[in-house]
């Protein structure tokens, strides 16, 4: 029997999660959690084979918890989803040791298997993950959008931008203007989000 721990903080998902797998003959799902508490609490309880935890594709340092997770439970398998996987999320979680990439949009059949597969010593790597990493978004701003974008991720006004990078007040406020319309986003700390979250910073 593959004993399962699920970590998803929207509730009704995490309900649809455990019960599909639990209908499964050689999986149990043993415990669920909504938060990092209720995770640490079930992981010290349950020593399961597998954990099938949520990450977030704007927060790759999210995968640090895996890490945690590892040290906790060295051996129970780690199987990661994410609606949107990019390079930093990759790489974070194979550097802590995740031992399956998922996306969240996979059919349950694939998710069964990925936490059989898993359970079973060998790795998993949804195809969206795999492309993250070979295709990763092409970069559409130039140098010197990125130095702008770089120095306002700090939080500076427009004008301390301008004196830092020794550019006119309005060659930086056009600056960002090119940098929200090409990467779609309302403002500079969204363009700045999706621009880590791609690699680009």
């Amino acid at each position: 029997m593959i004993h399962v721990v699920v970590a998803e903080e929207m509730g009704l998902l995490r309900s649809a999660l455990c019960a599909a797998l639990s209908s499964e003959e050689d999986i149990e799902v043993v415990a669920d959690a909504a938060g990092l508490g209720q995770l640490w609490e079930a992981l010290r309880r349950e020593r399961p084979d597998v954990l099938v935890l949520e990450l977030k594709a704007d927060a790759p340092e999210s995968a640090l918890d895996v890490g945690r997770v590892l040290a906790e439970t060295p051996r129970t398998a780690v199987l990661a989803m994410s609606h949107r996987w990019n390079p930093p999320l990759v790489e974070a979680a194979v550097t802590a040791g995740v031992r399956g990439l998922l996306s969240k949009s996979v059919a349950m059949p694939e998710l069964v298997r990925a936490v059989r597969t898993t359970a079973a010593g060998e790795r998993v790597i949804d195809p969206s993950a795999a492309a993250a990493v070979l295709s990763p978004p092409a970069n559409p701003l130039t140098r010197r959008e990125l130095e702008v974008l770089r120095v306002a991720a700090e939080g500076l006004p427009l004008k301390e931008i301008a004196r830092r990078l020794f550019l006119a007040h309005g060659t930086v406020r056009n600056h960002l203007s090119a940098i929200l319309h090409k990467t779609g986003t309302r403002n500079r700390m969204e363009a700045v989000r999706l621009a880590q979250r791609d690699g680009w910073l």
